[in-house]
């Protein structure tokens, strides 16, 4: 590929040089290991980007700062790291709020930098000025304005310690223009104190020896694995656990990974569009685990009906989320990994649970995911489980939002952790093209193919161009249905077919423009022609864009209607 990204070495020295806010700034993500920036110029941070000229860093010039943002998401999500997005003051700025409230509600690290208006003219409504402060407040785990140059290494380490401690998330750091061209001595700061921040990451062993006497009383456990695993790094662990504690494993949307899905007590993805049998064991379970996930409405359904039988255990390292949504019994405030270690170090005991296994295994041989398949149209659900052949299963997916990212998630069984790249809580359209740029760019040696609906990708289509300037070798696959098919789905259901502005018209010939953007492009529209285009762009050692034309009408199933439990999924059996 076209770029090489080699972390910084992080550096520290007693002497204080004297230099500008810009060049502090740079010389700070240095410290921290920054391996790449992903960013978009303006006015307000132009001596920023002075700096960043001759800085070291690697920096990727997106087509949209929504392109920056989602593209360090991507980046995060694969790698860990935290992202860092640099972007001008006014629009700049605002143009990063989407990727902002997505990273907050998926818990990604992202360190984001913004100009702003000279300090003397805040608050006046200067040209591009916007209080950004004020406008992510909300979306933000933290964030700083930056009045006094002296502060802005102390507040740059702050802001990555924060992004990537507890339950990650974004800090924003706002630089007013006159701050990154003041001169200051740069003083090094090793550690980070913040009293009113200490979050909680060993979990209290009482509690942990609650949630093991529960499992040995248990007839009917759950285990619900979200998001948190992952970002613990503690898949291995769960696994032990689960086979010592024989308990049945559900993944949230973005828990995927996390637990091997040919493993014979994982029971598949739970919520709206799950599995059969991961719904049944989420409704009748009589204890409920749950580890690193938030109970959203998408994986709950009413919660009138959600485990209504079960004692739930509830390990997070937020405590906001325990008792949020799900009132909890058995409260374990903590990081994942670490409330893992403690569990397998206290000998977990299963309960009597051979009948509810064998009940849920039955359930899943008999009810599994299912479509009426077809030897002349190209059937969204077969052209997933193609990609999932030709790629052997290994493959970082990133999907954008809609039907085919439900697809994705159901027909490409996922054996391994931080392979799976989707907007979860936000359900941001937009998303996966530049978020595959951003997890190519984190793991370049790894296939990254990137699962497209035609409207979502038409939103942040022009970052095509970092594929081709970058040589990044992402293989996007559009699921072309000439819709925004999610939302036509619902229309048919639940608004009488009233179409209202669902079907796309007048799109454009995508392979044309992969070829204008200088990717290779083809198209196919049945089964065999699938096969033929999916093996070839596979084998392109570059990047490469295949418009794949399924069936327009096909629907997400199953699926548990809006008010509904769990229980009432529709479209379980054909």
């Amino acid at each position: 590929m076209g770029v090489d990204l080699k972390p910084s070495a992080k550096t520290c020295t007693s002497v204080k040089p004297l230099m500008n806010g810009s060049r502090m700034l740079v010389e700070a993500l240095k410290r921290e290991g920054v391996e790449v920036i992903f960013g978009y110029p303006g006015g307000a941070v132009l001596t920023i980007y002075d700096a960043l000229y001759d800085g070291g860093i690697p920096h990727i010039l997106a087509r949209h700062e929504q392109g920056c943002i989602h593209a360090a998401e991507g980046y995060a999500r694969v790698t860990g790291k935290p992202g860092v997005v640099i972007a001008t003051s006014g629009p700049g700025a605002t143009n990063l709020v989407t990727g902002i409230a997505d990273a907050m509600l998926d818990s990604l690290p992202l360190v984001v930098f913004t100009g702003q208006v000279a300090t003397q003219v805040i608050g006046s409504d200067a040209f591009q000025e916007a209080s950004i402060i004020g406008i992510t407040m909300p979306i933000t785990k933290h964030n700083y304005q930056v009045r006094d140059v002296s502060e802005l290494p102390r507040i740059i380490r702050e802001a990555f310690h924060i992004a990537t401690t507890g339950r990650p998330g974004p800090v924003l750091v706002d630089i007013p223009k006159d701050v990154s061209n003041a001169m200051g001595w740069f003083e090094d700061q090793e550690e980070v104190h913040l009293p009113g921040y200490q979050p909680t990451v060993i979990p209290h062993r009482m509690q942990i020896r609650k949630v093991l006497d529960a499992i040995r009383t248990a007839k009917k456990p759950v285990l619900l694995a979200g998001a948190g695993v992952l970002h613990a790094r503690a898949q291995d662990l769960l696994r032990e656990f689960a086979e010592r504690a024989q308990l049945p494993v559900v993944n949230t949307l973005l828990g995927l990974g996390g637990f091997p899905a040919s493993h014979p007590l994982f029971l598949g993805m739970g919520g709206m569009h799950g599995s059969y049998a991961a719904n049944k064991a989420l409704y009748e379970a009589d204890l409920l685990i749950n580890i690193g996930a938030r109970f959203d409405d998408r994986l709950t359904g009413s919660l009138e009906h959600f485990a209504k039988s079960a004692t739930v255990a509830h390990i997070d390292i937020d405590p906001a989320e325990i008792g949020k949504n799900v009132p909890t019994d058995i409260p374990v405030v903590g990081d994942a990994g670490e409330a893992l270690k403690m569990l397998l170090e206290e000998r977990p005991e299963p309960g009597d649970v051979a009948e509810w296994l064998a009940e849920l295994g039955e359930a899943k041989r008999q009810r599994p995911f299912w479509y009426h398949d077809s030897d002349r149209e190209l059937k969204p659900q077969r052209l997933i489980q193609m990609i999932h052949e030709f790629t052997g299963g290994g493959a970082i997916v990133v999907t954008d939002v809609g039907q085919h990212q439900m697809w994705a998630a159901q027909f490409y069984p996922l054996e391994e952790p931080h392979r799976w790249v989707t907007s979860g809580g936000l359900g941001t359209m937009g998303f996966g093209l530049p978020a595959a740029i951003g997890a190519q760019l984190g793991r370049p040696d790894a296939l990254v193919v990137a699962v497209l609906g035609d409207g979502g990708f038409q939103m942040t289509m022009q970052e095509l161009a970092l594929l081709k300037e970058y040589n990044l070798p992402v293989k996007v696959i559009i699921v072309n249905n000439q819709a925004l098919g999610m939302v036509r789905q619902w229309q048919e259901l639940f608004y009488q077919g009233r179409y209202a502005h669902s079907i796309i018209p007048n799109l454009p010939d995508l392979v044309k423009l992969a070829e204008a953007y200088q990717i290779p492009g083809y198209r196919a529209k049945t089964p065999s022609e699938a096969s033929e285009v999916l093996r070839r762009a596979l084998a392109e050692p570059g990047p490469v864009l295949v418009d794949c034309w399924v069936t327009p009408g096909e629907n997400v199933y199953p699926m548990v209607p809006p008010g509904k439990g769990l229980h009432e999924m529709v479209g379980v059996t054909p």
